[in-house]
């Protein structure tokens, strides 16, 4: 089993970790069980390449497959549009964090809470405090992340694994 320790070695998270995901296909049936899940992409997945691919595409798939509504953080949007991709919102990464601590925020849609978090391509430290934040003022959203490091204050997670497993 990969290790369950956070990237950066100096961050402890407290008692209460993220569930390490093993299979793709657990991150698959969490998702689908959400009401109102939301995808927040940081400008890493831009830049991030698996295989013949950006992690950006990767993404917009998952999104496109599932339905799922895309924050895009930075400057990730104008990468989202070069790919055809129109219906992204955008936000800095700090006030989506705080915007989901509110359970009266209905999101962008203006329909209900979001219930299910998904992060991806966030800087590490970033992510660790939005996630850090959500995990003690947020508990009506799950939380989960989508990058090849342990992220312990997220409810899922990947364990930290090279980028070859991580494709696999």
């Amino acid at each position: 089993m990969p290790p369950t320790e956070p990237w950066q070695t100096a961050e402890i998270a407290g008692p209460k970790k993220a569930s390490v995901i093993i299979k793709p296909e657990v991150a698959d049936a969490m998702i689908q069980r959400a009401k109102h899940p939301v995808l927040i992409i940081g400008h890493l997945a831009s830049e991030i390449d698996l295989d013949d691919r950006k992690m950006l595409d990767y993404l917009i798939l998952l999104a496109q497959k599932g339905h799922i509504p895309i924050i895009a953080t930075g400057h990730t949007n104008r990468d989202l549009l070069a790919r055809g991709y129109k219906t992204a919102g955008i936000m800095p990464a700090v006030d989506i964090g705080q915007r989901l601590c509110d359970p009266d925020w209905k999101g962008l849609d203006g329909k209900e809470p979001y219930d299910l978090a998904i992060f991806a391509g966030l800087p590490y430290y970033m992510e660790w405090t939005i996630l850090s934040g959500l995990k003690h003022f947020a508990p009506h959203v799950k939380t989960m992340t989508l990058d090849n490091t342990y992220q312990p204050h997220a409810n899922w997670s990947f364990a930290n694994i090279s980028v070859k497993d991580w494709l696999e």
